[in-house]
């Protein structure tokens, strides 16, 4: 039987727009499609919490998924407001239903929010085009999400905030000098949620597109010094997507095959699937 997966998209409808006008792709879509090519007829629905009316599952509309698969979002957890709290909502729903969960950076954020913890923003600075060195502890060496990685690698990624304080049942996997949590599990109220900071599911195109909008404040924070040098790093972003053999570009930007390669850079996503789904599929019954 099919895996059916319900990726939660993290925007609003206007963060939705400018994704889909700059990618062509909505954070949810984009999503689906790396579920649909690491498992291959597999079913993926899209949830909208952020939207006004939005129609919340209980706990036993959940418990019909095999997984919950949360996306990134421009949103802030500290900003509040229906747009936050209706997705806090569904995810102390799904803890409550007991459907393995994951998520991607605000993905991260919103399952450490719903079991009790605080998001901030970062004291430090924004993390931005990719994380460095993120350092496997030793709860993470042993944690099946991370398994297959070094204990020192490099990801995809693009937040201004952090997990402030941890949920009470948090175990952290990873971090690096700019943040604490980059990988960690979490319990609350009888479910189990795995995530992390970064965003393996990020193609260099994805993050190019993502990073060709953020061009002034990349600039104001000090990133680029100008416009000029801010499109050529993007452009050479979307070059090494279309041919990862550009040594050049892979040495310009510090890349090794955790990121260049996309079986490796999948490794969490493939992880969450090959050791939670299909494991609790058969357990509760799914199978």
């Amino acid at each position: 039987m099919a895996l059916r997966f319900l990726v939660v998209e993290g925007n609003s409808s206007t963060g939705r727009g400018n994704r889909q006008r700059a990618y062509g792709m909505t954070p949810a879509q984009s999503y689906s499609a790396v579920l649909a090519a690491l498992e291959p007829g597999s079913i993926c629905d899209i949830a909208h919490p952020a939207d006004a009316g939005f129609n919340m599952p209980d706990s036993a509309g959940l418990a019909g998924y095999d997984g919950v698969v949360l996306t990134g979002s421009a949103l802030h957890v500290y900003d509040g407001g229906m747009e936050i709290e209706q997705q806090i909502g569904l995810m102390r729903a799904v803890y409550r239903s007991g459907t393995p969960s994951f998520g991607s950076c605000w993905g991260l954020q919103i399952g450490a929010a719903a079991a009790g913890g605080t998001i901030i923003r970062n004291p430090l600075m924004r993390e931005i085009g990719f994380a460095r060195r993120i350092c496997v502890n030793e709860s993470g060496m042993g944690h099946p999400l991370l398994a297959g990685r070094p204990s020192v690698f490099d990801a995809p990624a693009v937040h201004l905030d952090i997990i402030g304080s941890l949920p009470a049942e948090c175990t952290i996997l990873a971090n690096n000098d700019l943040t604490p949590v980059q990988a960690a599990e979490i319990r609350y109220e009888g479910g189990v949620f795995w995530g992390v900071q970064y965003h393996p599911e990020f193609s260099l195109a994805e993050l190019a597109s993502i990073l060709g909008n953020l061009g002034p404040i990349m600039r104001d924070e000090g990133f680029f010094r100008t416009a000029d040098e801010h499109a050529r790093y993007v452009a050479d972003l979307y070059a090494l997507h279309a041919d990862r053999e550009r040594m050049d570009l892979a040495w310009r930007f510090g890349l090794d095959k955790q990121v260049l390669d996309t079986d490796k850079r999948l490794t969490e996503i493939r992880n969450f699937i090959t050791s939670r789904v299909k494991p609790m599929k058969s357990a509760r019954g799914r199978a």
